[in-house]
């Protein structure tokens, strides 16, 4: 199971990361590649992206399902692929170290399914935790920086 886990320090309190990622719309156009996304009801969405897997670009659609919001410190879900046979899931949890200051850990697990599994999990082997690394350093970027401004 191809997987990847990122860990960051953030200067701002854990509530001001939950306000952020508990909100799909905030952080859903930060995924790498993104091209857009539709929210079904509160726990569904689909997404677009670019997965860039090195060799190649491929347009990936998936559907995002929230399993559980567990305010202020953790956002679990589901992924299931739309246009190609993969499933998957992930996390971001969130951890006060004090007052000021949140560790917030991005988590994500894409397995791919059928015919071509065994190709494509060597593939996804090093783009999902590339994947990872980039969504949790690019919302750990955007919540400093709005909290900056604030």
């Amino acid at each position: 199971m191809p997987q990847g886990t990122h860990t960051v320090e953030l200067p701002v309190n854990i509530e001001t990361v939950w306000d952020f990622v508990q909100d799909m719309n905030k952080w859903a156009p930060l995924v790498p590649g993104y091209i857009d996304h539709k929210i079904l009801n509160e726990r569904q969405s689909t997404w677009s992206f670019n997965g860039d897997l090195g060799f190649m670009k491929k347009l990936v659609n998936l559907k995002v399902d929230i399993k559980e919001w567990k305010e202020p410190t953790q956002v679990t879900f589901n992924l299931t692929g739309i246009s190609d046979n993969f499933i998957g899931g992930g996390y971001f949890l969130a951890e006060a170290i004090d007052q000021n200051r949140t560790k917030m850990s991005g988590h994500l697990d894409i397995t791919a399914k059928g015919m071509m599994a065994s190709i494509i999990n060597q593939v996804l082997a090093s783009f999902v935790p590339k994947t990872t690394t980039e969504l949790t350093n690019a919302i750990a970027a955007k919540i400093v920086e709005i909290n900056k401004q604030g």
